[in-house]
């Protein structure tokens, strides 16, 4: 299963590239969830997927039983949604605002939007 998942998370990353190289922000917003997921399981797979024994340390024994899935993966996944969730929230709008002030969702239109002969940004700091 292992082997499946890594696939998988493979296939979500060359979708992701793909997506990310588009000039639609939608298309990169996608991507950037798929790329979000593809990470996720990555790191899902590299804490092992096994049900076999629980993470839990019985007794009087310092660690779990060999053979135990390692459950921090799974609390660092589950953070990463939430915050790939905020940030993906927080773009959406974001892109939202910008398709609507400038009627444009292409972002070789939307750099075009800018007005010619206006004020140059400073050259130095």
């Amino acid at each position: 299963m292992d082997h499946v998942i890594a696939a998988l998370s493979g296939v979500f990353l060359a979708a992701a590239i793909y997506l990310l190289l588009s000039r639609a922000l939608i298309r990169m917003l996608l991507g950037l969830v798929l790329l979000g997921n593809a990470v996720n399981l990555l790191i899902l797979v590299a804490g092992r997927l096994g049900r076999i024994v629980p993470p839990i340390a019985l007794g009087d024994a310092k660690a779990p039983l060999a053979g135990a899935a390692n459950p921090l993966p799974q609390a660092l996944i589950l953070t990463a949604i939430v915050i790939g969730f905020a940030m993906f929230a927080f773009l959406l709008v974001l892109a939202y605002r910008a398709y609507q002030s400038l009627e444009a969702d292409d972002t070789d239109r939307m750099r075009l939007a800018e007005p010619r002969g206006g004020p140059k940004p400073p050259m130095s700091y």
